[in-house]
C-alpha cells in the first residue's frame, strides 16, 4: 500500500506536488491557530490559578477542546455589520491583506531537510516583503471603516509596526552576514554542529531584538496599544464583526506562529538537532535533523508569547516608540559593526570553510 502511494506521488508533476503541500500547510496552520487560541487561554489560566475553558467538549471527550470550534461557529453565524459610510470594498479587502502574507510566507520556510515548498534563493527578501504587507491591512481597515476611533488605532498600530519592522530588518542583515545566503535552507545548514553552532550564540543581541520586534509586529502584549480599550476602544478593527473580525485574529495568531518559526530558523538551527555531532547521542535518532525539532522550537517560542501576555502590563505608547527607535535599532547597528570585526578576524561563523 505504502509503495503504491509512493509510486503515485512520484508520478505526479512538480506543480501538483507543490499544490498538495500548499493545501496541507494551509490546513495545518488553520488548525494550529484554532488550537493556539485554546492553549493561550489554558496557559494564562494556569499562570493565574484558573482553569480556563473547560465546558465545550469535542466528541464528548476532552473538556475545553471544542471551544475553538464553537468560537468559529459563533463568528461564522454572526452578522457582519458594515458602517453606512464605510468604503465597502476596502472594508472587506483589509482583513485579506492582513491574513494572506502570514500564510504565503510559509512557501520559503524549510520544514525539514527535504521539505520546502519553494527553494527560493531570495527567500529572505521574499519574507521581508511579505511581512511588511501586514501594515497595509491595518491602515486600510482603520481608514475604510470611516470611524475616528478605528483610524486613530490604525495610525498608532502602523507607526509601531513600521518602527519595529526596521529593527527586524537590521537584525536579519546580521543573519545574512553570518550565513552568506538569503536561502533559508542554506541559513539552517550553516548552523550545523550542535546548539553552540547556532546563530543565537554569536548573534545573541540580534536574537533579542528580533524576537521583541516580532512581538511588537504582531501587536501582542505588552505592545498591544492598538487595542487600548480605555483610550481607543478596540483599535483599528473596532467596526468589524463576525467572520471579518475573525480574519484579523486569524492573521494575528498565524503571525505569532510565523515569527516563532522564523526565530527558530534564523537563530536556532531550524530543523537541526541540538545534539548533532555530539559523541554518543549525536549518532542516535536524537541527533538527526527532522521536522520534530522545528516544531518543538516553534512550540517553545509560542509559549514565550503567551508568557509575555500573562506577565507584563501594557506599555505606554511613548515607551514603545522609544524602545523601538532609541534602543533596538541602535543595538542592531552596533552589533552589525561587531560582526564586521568578527568576519575580518574569521571568528565564529566566519571561521567555517564557506567563508574562506
Amino acid at each position: 500500500m505504502l509503495q503504491t502511494l509512493a509510486t503515485a506521488w512520484a508520478s505526479l508533476p512538480g506543480i501538483a506536488r507543490t499544490t498538495v503541500w500548499i493545501v496541507i500547510v494551509t490546513v495545518v496552520l488553520i488548525l494550529c491557530v484554532a488550537l493556539l487560541t485554546l492553549w493561550e487561554r489554558k496557559v494564562i489560566g494556569w499562570m493565574q490559578l484558573r482553569r480556563g475553558p473547560n465546558r465545550v467538549r469535542l466528541l464528548g471527550l476532552f473538556p475545553g477542546l471544542g471551544q475553538p470550534f464553537a468560537d468559529v461557529f459563533k463568528l461564522l453565524t454572526k452578522e457582519v455589520v458594515i458602517p453606512t459610510n464605510a468604503n465597502k470594498l476596502l472594508f472587506w479587502v483589509a482583513p485579506m491583506i492582513a491574513l494572506i502574507p502570514a500564510f504565503a510566507a510559509w512557501a520559503v520556510i524549510p520544514l525539514s531537510p527535504d521539505l520546502v515548498i519553494s527553494e527560493a534563493n531570495a527567500g529572505l527578501l521574499y519574507l521581508l516583503a511579505l511581512t511588511s504587507m501586514g501594515v497595509y491591512g491595518v491602515i486600510i481597515a482603520g481608514w475604510a471603516a470611516n470611524s475616528k476611533y478605528a483610524f486613530l488605532g490604525a495610525l498608532r498600530s502602523a507607526a509601531q509596526m513600521v518602527a519595529y519592522e526596521i529593527a527586524m530588518g537590521f537584525a536579519l542583515v546580521g543573519v545574512l552576514m553570518a550565513a552568506g545566503s538569503m536561502n533559508l535552507g542554506v541559513i539552517v545548514r550553516t548552523q550545523e554542529g550542535g546548539f553552540l553552532s547556532w546563530n543565537w550564540f554569536w548573534l545573541f543581541p540580534l536574537l533579542i531584538v528580533y524576537f521583541i520586534s516580532g512581538v511588537a509586529e504582531t501587536n501582542r502584549a505588552p505592545f498591544d496599544v492598538a487595542e487600548g480599550e480605555s483610550e481607543i476602544v478596540a483599535g483599528f478593527h473596532v467596526e468589524y464583526s463576525g467572520i471579518a473580525f475573525a480574519l484579523f485574529f486569524l492573521a494575528e495568531y498565524a503571525n505569532m506562529i510565523l515569527i516563532s518559526a522564523l526565530t527558530a530558523v534564523f537563530f536556532f538551527g531550524g530543523w537541526l538537532s541540538p545534539w548533532q555531532g555530539w559523541p554518543g547521542i549525536g549518532g542516535t535518532i536524537l541527533g538527526q535533523p527532522s521536522f520534530f525539532w522545528l516544531a518543538l522550537k516553534i512550540f517553545l517560542f509560542l509559549f514565550v508569547f503567551l508568557w509575555f501576555r500573562a506577565t507584563f502590563p501594557r506599555y505606554r505608547y511613548d515607551q514603545i516608540m522609544r524602545l523601538g527607535w532609541k534602543a533596538l535599532i541602535p543595538v542592531t547597528l552596533v552589533w552589525i559593526g561587531v560582526e564586521m570585526v568578527l568576519s575580518h578576524l574569521h571568528v565564529g561563523p566566519w571561521a567555517h570553510p564557506w567563508f574562506q
